[in-house]
């Protein structure tokens, strides 16, 4: 899951990425609105998080422009306006949540959550391979019904192989998927996490094939050990 953090305060965008980051999701930090129009107009996000008083256009303007151009993800809204007009006014633009400064950040990931769950609402939140089952919503992730251990990164990697298997993920489309856009996540990094995943996943036939110099291809699941004996 990718967030959009749109907050000119830098320590505080600074802390929400840090803090998103730890829960598992992708995040991304911009200080401006006027990039939040080409940014969410050129790539995918899960939810924006919009401070209303950026240094270009409020954020009430960005709202405003996101609906207009049929942008459906949810939008949770932070600001230090904190009157019942501003929120009305907030919610009557397409907003989803919104939340006065300060804030506890328990509260603002308890509130990223409900509004990812109720933005998949429509659609399993549930992706299974084989023996593998993930629990999209919960951040839960299943293996031959056991309870499986991964680390946020190792989760995100996962989760990109997952939506095209049989098809080849490059080192770099996989950056980009779960990197923020000011991280300086390398190959190297890529490599490693898709090392451990192989040895958590591979002993139940779940086969992730590196393909030299394109990337990597989680092969379709097939039941080796029923192959093996049928064979």
């Amino acid at each position: 899951m990718r967030v959009l953090i749109v907050e000119d305060d830098v320590s505080l965008a600074s802390g929400l990425r840090r803090i998103l980051e730890s829960e598992g999701y992708a995040a991304d930090v911009s200080q401006r609105g006027g990039q939040v129009i080409e940014a969410t107009g050129r790539e995918r996000f899960d939810l924006v998080i919009l401070d209303i008083g950026l240094p270009d256009i409020d954020g009430f303007e960005v709202l405003r422009r996101l609906r207009r151009t049929g942008q459906r993800m949810p939008v949770l809204i932070l600001s230090a306006r904190d009157g019942i007009d501003d929120r009305i006014h907030a919610l009557d633009l397409g907003a989803d949540d919104y939340l006065s400064k300060p804030f506890a950040m328990p509260e603002l990931t308890a509130r990223v959550r409900a509004l990812i769950r109720r933005s998949v609402a429509q659609t399993s939140p549930r992706i299974v391979h084989g023996p593998l089952s993930l629990d999209t919503v919960g951040r839960r992730a299943f293996l031959s019904g056991e309870s499986l251990e991964l680390a946020a990164r190792e989760w995100a990697v996962l989760e990109v192989l997952l939506s095209r298997v049989e098809k080849i993920a490059s080192k770099e489309s996989i950056i980009q998927a779960i990197a923020g856009g000011e991280d300086d996540l390398s190959s190297n990094a890529i490599e490693i996490y898709i090392s451990r995943l192989r040895t958590k996943l591979g002993g139940a036939g779940i086969r992730i094939r590196t393909v030299r110099g394109f990337g990597y291809m989680l092969e379709d699941y097939k039941d080796h050990a029923a192959l093996s004996v049928s064979g």
